[in-house]
Order: C-alpha cells, then structure tokens, then sequence
C-alpha cells in the first residue's frame, strides 16, 4: 500500500533553516508530481510547495524565495529545504501528491520560536 513517512522537523529559531525529507513507497514514486502542505493549528491544510514529475517546481508566495522543493526519483524521496524561517511556517508539513491524493503521513513538526 502507499506509505508516506515525513520526517526532519525540530524547533528552530527565527532565520534558521531545516531540510524536510518524504519517503515515498507503494507507487510508481516518478510520474507523480508532488506536494508539501503544511497545517497550523486552527487553520486549513495549504499546499506550499510543488514539484512536477520534471522537476519544475512552484511554491506560494508566502514561501517563495525561502523554500525550495527537490525531488530524486531514484530514492523514491522529496525533499523540502527551508530557509529564513518565520514563526509563521510553524505548522506540521506533509507531502502528498499533486492532483492524486494518497493516504496522508503523520506528518513532521515545525516550529519556529525563539
């Protein structure tokens, strides 16, 4: 079945930085664009960042300029690397696809405090 294990979150202070990793197992990880969302508590699940099966990549602009998505296919993994964090990215970040939804990881927590 499909897996999704996110993993990398930690507390960090302001203007810090952390890399997210997602592991992806039970499909054909290649043709699928991904995502990364992100929830924060009382709030809606947004998608932040995405990346095609070609490796283009988009993000909202909360983000852009401070985030940046990569993905390598052959270890069936996404990445997220976050820079210049702000107290407003603390949520917890998941990946999932973009246009398939996949049964939802736990998740990874980032908070950002000082």
């Amino acid at each position: 079945q499909v897996q999704l294990v996110e993993s990398g979150g930690d507390l960090v202070q302001p203007g810090g930085s952390l890399r997210l990793s997602c592991a992806v197992s039970g499909i054909i990880f290649s043709i699928y664009g991904m995502g990364w969302y992100r929830q924060a508590p009382g709030k809606q699940r947004e998608l932040v960042a995405q990346i095609s099966r070609s490796g283009s990549t988009n993000y909202a602009d909360s983000v852009k300029g401070r985030f940046t998505m990569s993905r390598v296919n052959a270890k069936n993994t996404v990445y997220l690397q976050m820079n210049s964090l702000k107290p407003e990215d603390t949520a917890v970040y998941y990946c999932n696809g973009i246009g398939i939804r996949f049964p939802w990881g736990q998740g990874t927590q980032v908070t950002v405090s000082s």
